[in-house]
């Protein structure tokens, strides 16, 4: 991936990292629980050793000052899409340099391999327009109906009902800290960053409806 844009501060951006080859960078779910807890000890400007930090109270940890503010994130098998906001001066490059170069040393001697796990440098693309801000937080969540339902873009959604339930099960994206939920996880985010699209907890789980009804209901389904 070629990146061809800068980052300035106070300005939004889709991030999106694939393994190299389009190989799978998660295996079992530890690894994508080791992934999720690296978005919260990789942002900040104290070093955080991560064996010292594991356990109950990882997402408790002093990592300093934040330097990127993240909206949304979701892990899919061979990629990571990431709605963050740049909040200090290279921010987003030290942040992902940081969480990529982490994960990878894990992975590899986890799995015994050697060389590079992501494809080049990490995806980015500036997001300018409201529209298209908030149009990501529905792209970004809703993109994980693809493990059930591969094609529900194209063809749409053939059970609402079981798209839903897949959603509020899948605790390795931001979809539950949007829903309400309680847990530990929601440090990841900073939410009062972002515009107040969704004041009430419902305001969310309504948008996210919309466009599963949406694509279901334009195809007669």
């Amino acid at each position: 991936m070629n990146r061809k844009i800068s980052f300035a501060e106070g300005e939004y951006y889709h991030i999106y990292c694939r393994g190299v080859e389009k190989r799978d960078i998660f295996l079992d779910n530890k690894d994508r629980e080791r992934f999720q807890a690296l978005l919260f000890l990789c942002n900040g400007t104290k070093p955080v050793v991560y064996r010292l930090v594991q356990g109950s109270t990882l997402y408790q940890t002093d990592v300093g000052v934040k330097t990127v503010a993240v909206g949304a994130y979701k892990l899919m098998p061979n990629h990571v899409h990431i709605l963050a906001k740049e909040i200090s001066e290279n921010g987003i490059t030290e942040f992902m340099r940081k969480v990529n170069t982490a994960y990878s040393m894990y992975f590899n001697k986890k799995y015994e391999r050697v060389g590079p796990l992501f494809q080049g440098t990490f995806g980015a693309e500036h997001v300018t327009r409201d529209d298209h801000l908030k149009y990501l937080f529905a792209y970004i969540h809703l993109n994980l109906i693809k493990l059930i339902e591969p094609k529900w873009k194209e063809v749409g959604i053939k059970n609402l009902q079981r798209a839903k339930d897949f959603l509020e099960n899948y605790p390795f994206s931001s979809y539950l800290s949007y829903c309400g939920k309680t847990r530990k996880e929601n440090s990841i985010l900073s939410e009062k960053e972002f515009p107040d699209y969704f004041l009430q907890k419902h305001d969310f789980k309504d948008f996210i409806s919309d466009w599963l009804t949406f694509n279901a209901q334009d195809l007669g389904l």
